[in-house]
């Protein structure tokens, strides 16, 4: 039986490693692999997640991710033949979470792909470099780009219905490869030109993109159809009508999450999200948008986050405001989640903590006291490796990502906190 916390011993650094949360049964599938995703939500989670609740006796019929990111438990969801609801701000990742939980027919993938080939040989007319985006023209060769922006308009030709689920997966096909038709450095954790790159064309790596997609579908072979549903959309602005949730299975973005706008910049502004990708950090939990003063949040605070900040505080008063706003966020989440599920439903948080300047930012036992004061009656708490994220667990001496194996390593470990209603 699993040790259940409370408000007077929630003592995180004791926790051990459990084994049981560190790796999955089985290779992953091909499936979570169709498109990149900066720090990925392992796919055994949420497999892990369900067996656990089920020792038990507790079987959710539907579940949710209200940071649903690239989709990997909506995905897995589906394996389960179980129902699914999930939101996330950055349209790319709905995208891709779209693509991955849906099922579709070979036979009309081939026949949408023999489409656009056909146009994209046959069109002479779409959007040229020079009227390109400033930062895509710093990102791509004219010869790059152009050919890009010709095989987007094939696709929009060959599939012009925006709802259409085959557009979406031959536009997430799409995506997937403007970072290796650019100048981006093969695979930098930064936005970083590679001066040396060598060029794949465009159609070279559009071929290849979908033969691996349609291996992935074919090796899913899944038959289940659960009513999946996904939104882009910041949970915080969602009303709580029609959820329904047994269980809700996530990871939160980290106090750094604006770093994924510029990870995600490509696929925001080829697929028209936005004109500047800057804009997506407004809307991100924590966003460092729009602050009160800092002292009044301090007093919105928990007894933890309050105790972080003013650490913050003394060391850099602009980040102390943005962790400050990131908790009061995830105070919120929390009791928000409490609120989505049905009774003895269960809410399981995968979280990381970090650092900077040398202050420690304790995400696990501020989310683990938010929890409890929400109004969940059983936490459980443990902690896994981080063994497989895009994101290195580096940090340089200001707390930003780095490749530097020197720097402090931060995310190595992950917490799995367990709230039950």
């Amino acid at each position: 039986m699993q040790k259940v916390y409370s408000m007077d011993d929630l003592d995180i650094d004791s926790i051990p490693i459990d084994p049981f949360w560190n790796v999955g049964d089985e290779q992953e599938l091909k499936i979570h692999r169709i498109h990149a995703y900066p720090a990925k939500f392992p796919a055994f989670i949420t497999t892990k997640a369900l067996a656990y609740v089920r020792k038990y006796n507790f079987f959710p019929n539907k579940i949710g991710d209200i940071f649903c990111g690239c989709g990997t438990t909506a995905c897995e969801a589906r394996r389960n033949n179980i129902d699914f609801w999930g939101c996330d701000i950055n349209p790319v990742a709905t995208l891709i979470a779209e693509v991955k939980s849906h099922s579709f027919q070979k036979g009309r993938l081939e026949k949408y792909y023999n489409e656009i080939i056909d146009v994209y040989s046959s069109l002479n007319t779409f959007p040229s470099f020079e009227h390109a985006n400033s930062r895509l023209q710093y990102w791509y060769t004219e010869t790059q780009y152009n050919d890009l922006s010709k095989l987007k308009e094939a696709i929009l030709t060959a599939i012009p219905n925006k709802n259409s689920m085959y557009q979406k997966f031959f536009l997430c096909a799409f995506s997937n490869i403007l970072k290796p038709a650019s100048k981006w450095l093969t695979k930098s954790i930064k936005p970083q030109v590679d001066p040396n790159k060598s060029f794949v064309s465009v159609m070279t790596l559009f071929n290849k993109q979908y033969n691996f997609m349609i291996k992935a579908y074919e090796e899913n072979n899944v038959h289940e159809e659960p009513d999946i549903t996904i939104k882009t959309a910041n949970f915080l602005e969602e009303n709580n009508d029609s959820k329904n949730l047994d269980m809700i299975i996530t990871s939160p973005p980290y106090v750094t999450s604006y770093e994924y706008a510029d990870l995600h910049q490509l696929s925001t502004l080829w697929l028209g999200y936005t004109s500047d990708y800057r804009e997506f950090r407004k809307g991100t939990i924590g966003s460092d948008f729009c602050h009160e003063d800092i002292e009044n949040e301090i007093m919105q605070l928990n007894s933890s986050g309050a105790e972080i900040v003013t650490k913050m505080k003394d060391v850099d008063k602009a980040k102390a405001k943005s962790v400050a706003k990131y908790y009061l966020d995830m105070q919120a989440v929390a009791q928000k989640s409490y609120d989505i599920l049905n009774e003895r439903g269960y809410a399981l948080f995968v979280i990381g903590n970090t650092e900077y300047k040398s202050v420690r930012i304790d995400n696990a036992l501020h989310l683990s006291q938010s929890l409890l004061e929400a109004g969940f009656s059983e936490l459980q708490i443990t902690k896994r490796k981080i063994s497989n994220k895009i994101l290195t667990p580096y940090r340089d001496a200001n707390g930003k990502f780095s490749s530097d194996a020197s720097g402090r390593k931060i995310y190595s470990e992950e917490f799995i906190v367990i709230g039950k209603k």
